[in-house]
């Protein structure tokens, strides 16, 4: 069993696929500005391509606040790579994100419950 990478992981508004099996990712964004606290955040996703392994897997992805509480999580999301060769690309879609303050969220991507990737996703309030 060979470990794979995380090719890319991405933060969007909405994932698409064309008949030709490309995928079409809009909206990318890395913060949220909103006019006021609290506020939902209503729909975003999250693609991770993984690459370059070899096994059974499961790969996660999780939203944490600055105190390290889960805000949003996946279900965990089986994956087979059968050949160096193999990829796999994972798109997950999350409703209903709090934003109670400005700040940052913390995006977690797990492979087999171990960090992978963690980047930040800025919160800030719109100026009057």
């Amino acid at each position: 069993m060979i470990q794979p990478d995380l090719l890319y992981t991405v933060l969007c508004d909405e994932v698409r696929r064309e008949d030709n099996g490309k995928w079409i990712l809009l909206g990318l964004f890395e913060q949220i500005t909103t006019a006021e606290f609290p506020a939902q955040h209503p729909t975003c996703c999250i693609v991770n391509k993984w690459c370059n392994g070899e096994g059974n897997y499961s790969q996660q992805t999780r939203f944490i606040d600055q105190d390290d509480r889960v805000l949003l999580q996946s279900e965990a999301l089986p994956f087979d790579l059968a050949d160096l060769d193999a990829t796999f690309t994972a798109v997950q879609m999350f409703t209903g994100l709090t934003l109670e303050g400005p700040g940052k969220i913390w995006i977690e991507i797990l492979l087999d419950g171990d960090l992978k990737q963690r980047f930040p996703l800025r919160v800030s309030e719109a100026r009057r």
